[in-house]
């Protein structure tokens, strides 16, 4: 065993794998990052334009290529910018080329070019440019559309998440960035399409190359070549000083008014890592889960023993039970169907494996298999009982236990297959992060998305509670391909099926970020993380590498961990309204209970930031423990890390380094 302690890209990402340069690009009032060949956060006069112009290549099961760049050149000068490289996408079975080429001119005028080959026969389900439009500022607003025919079309960029593509036929998009100065992106070289990428937690709209309408997958034949161009055309006048917000302390105000009750905090128990978790039980107990989801599937040979070490378990940690429940609903040649009594037949199986187990369940939420896989707007869905027949059925099955549904996999197939309003107990979906891209900033940031994905459901819930189920970094069904992606370099790759970043500070960072979203939006119950495996709070060895903790045993836990036990301990608490005036960079969860008020603050960028609090019942001092590098070893190994560090601090301002979380305690200021 070694001794040494953890690098810094551990402590922060749980992997070696170097954070990627993003070199700024200056032309005239026009700014971006070039990261990985692709342009990211465009802004003129200091505000975001477009959030990003990429050039991306995917694979049959909607993988990302993470392109492998050669001859790369920029130049700035007074005039603007040019930057230029060749890039290659491939694996063991197909390779697809391309030359960029991105320009911008001293008026803020850009473009951005690509010359593609495929060097073998190459089956993508996309390959082009990706235009993001933010949400901020964005949402709501007015957009005018150029058509491929030619025709113009004035409409709005959608407030509730659009389930089906907003815009088609699309050849340019116009929008105003400051009143009076707009900018317009032309796309060429194909036919382009929105979609409202908040559907999968991505906080933008997205414009993209191919009509889903077309056949996917398909080939490119080897040796043929493609040219698509994206150009921005600025129209007005920018503010002469700048639309930036003055670098400086982020802000966070904590009001008086409550604006939520804290929901129930849950953990997700993986069928094949319940065993090591019944090992680990001294450890999750003080985690204090409110409840534990356990799926059960039987075409995965579930049976009443799993439904047994699921009950032992719950039992152990003083947690409800929730079954996720998969029902088959095929017929005898395997094809999905709607038959009643086949519906009967499945239910009946869950019912005797209950019965079997003899665990008590807390409740139980339904999905016919099929609904695990997407389903694209405008396509068949393959047949399935009908919600009512689903619900009732479930009903008489587990007469005196609450019978939710909605979807296990993603917003996106829930928004586009509603349930009736009023039919269900509790509505269900799950989420995750990294379905088009995998980079740490994509992580982030589509945390911006959570407050129109939380809104958006509401809105047809009918006010019925309303349950996130298992949700984490990494992958656990691959709703668009056949299985999530295998990450064997532990690197930052979307949809992974095990995400270094779990294991880091920044997985830390995430999830208090999303408990403050999902706390102030006033969900009844938020399941995060898992108890063990490539989401679990706790740690325990594994299939694949896990750097550093592989090296020490005492190593048995998490950062995640102080983050769910400290949600944990809050429900029922009065949630706080806040306000971050940089909501992207700092997150703060305020709650108010008897013992006083409680923060949870959360930098989820790779920067120190200084934060000022502000608020009428945040003056003067409280107790401060600071989850960060410096206590990252001592959170790995101790499940009272935080109240061991936990020190007297000044409530006027905070320094968090980079993916800290602090916890704030305001003693006295009880509810």
């Amino acid at each position: 065993m070694t001794t040494s302690g953890p690098s810094r890209a551990i402590r922060l990402f749980g992997t070696e794998e170097p954070v990627p340069e993003t070199p700024t690009l200056r032309a005239g009032p026009l700014e971006a990052s070039l990261d990985a060949g692709n342009l990211r956060h465009v802004k003129l006069a200091g505000r975001e334009a477009i959030r990003a112009i990429s050039y991306i290549v995917r694979d049959k099961n909607w993988g990302t290529y993470n392109p492998r760049i050669s001859n790369l050149r920029i130049e700035q000068d007074a005039d603007g910018f040019r930057v230029t490289y060749d890039a290659v996408c491939e694996d063991a079975q197909q390779s697809f080329a391309y030359s960029a080429r991105i320009e911008a001119d001293r008026h803020g005028n850009l473009s951005f070019t690509a010359d593609g080959e495929a060097r073998t026969d190459f089956l993508t389900n996309r390959t082009g440019f990706v235009v993001l439009h933010g949400v901020e500022g964005v949402s709501g607003a007015p957009v005018e559309v150029e058509h491929v025919d030619g025709t113009i079309e004035k409409s709005r960029f959608p407030e509730l998440i659009d389930p089906m593509c907003p815009f088609k036929d699309i050849r340019a998009l116009t929008h105003e960035v400051f009143p009076g100065a707009r900018v317009t992106c032309r796309m060429e070289g194909d036919t382009f399409e929105m979609e409202d990428q908040r559907n999968w937690t991505d906080a933008s709209y997205k414009t993209y190359v191919r009509p889903l309408a077309l056949p996917w997958p398909y080939t490119i034949k080897k040796g043929d070549r493609f040219t698509q161009k994206v150009t921005l055309t600025v129209e007005g006048r920018l503010p002469a000083g700048g639309g930036a917000a003055a670098a400086g302390p982020v802000t966070v105000t904590v009001g008086t008014d409550e604006v939520a009750t804290m929901p129930a905090v849950g953990l997700a128990v993986p069928a094949e890592h319940v065993a090591a978790a019944l090992e680990r039980t001294s450890l999750l107990r003080p985690a204090a889960p409110a409840f534990l989801v356990g799926a059960f599937d039987a075409r995965q040979g579930h049976d009443a023993g799993l439904l047994r070490a699921y009950g032992e378990l719950a039992r152990a940690l003083g947690a409800e039970l929730v079954l996720e429940a998969v029902l088959p609903c095929v017929d005898a040649e395997g094809r999905p169907t709607d038959d009643l009594a086949t519906l009967r037949r499945d239910l009946d199986h869950v019912r005797r494996a209950v019965g079997q187990s003899g665990v008590k369940l807390g409740r139980i939420a339904v999905s016919p298999a099929c609904d695990l896989k997407c389903t694209l707007p405008g396509s068949i869905w393959p047949k399935a009982p009908a919600w009512a027949d689903l619900i009732a059925a479930t009903r008489a099955a587990f007469p005196d236990i609450a019978v939710g549904g909605g979807m296990f996999s993603y917003f996106t197939e829930l928004n586009r297959k509603r349930p009736p309003v009023g039919l269900l107990d509790f509505i269900v979906h799950t989420t995750c992060p990294l379905v088009h891209a995998g980079d740490d900033l994509s992580l982030t940031e589509g945390l911006e998305s959570l407050p129109y994905v939380f809104r958006s459901t509401q809105a047809f819930a009918g006010g019925k509670p309303y349950w996130l189920f298992p949700t984490a970094i990494s992958m656990r069904a691959n709703p668009y391909g056949a299985a999530p992606a295998e990450n064997p370099d532990q690197g930052r790759v979307a949809m992974a099926r095990v995400d270094p970043r779990e294991r880091g500070l920044i997985g830390a960072a995430w999830y208090a970020g999303y408990l403050a979203h999902a706390a102030r939006a006033g969900l009844a119950a938020v399941t995060l993380a898992a108890v063990t495996g490539p989401s679990g709070i706790v740690h325990t060895p594994q299939d694949h590498p896990q750097p550093w903790f592989d090296d020490h045993p005492d190593a048995v836990l998490r950062p995640s961990y102080h983050v769910l036990r400290g949600a944990t301990v809050l429900r029922g608490g009065a949630v706080l309204g806040t306000e971050s005036s940089a909501p992207r960079d700092v997150q703060v969860l305020a709650v108010r209970s008897r013992t006083g008020v409680t923060l949870w603050l959360a930098n989820l960028t790779g920067a120190q930031q200084e934060v000022r609090l502000a608020g009428d019942d945040v003056a003067g001092t409280g107790t401060l423990a600071l989850l960060d590098e410096g206590s990252f070893e001592a959170a790995c190994r101790d499940p009272d890390a935080l109240d061991r560090i936990a020190r007297p601090a000044s409530t006027e301002a905070l320094t968090l380094p980079a993916y800290a979380v602090a916890r704030l305690v305001l003693a006295g200021r009880a509810g």
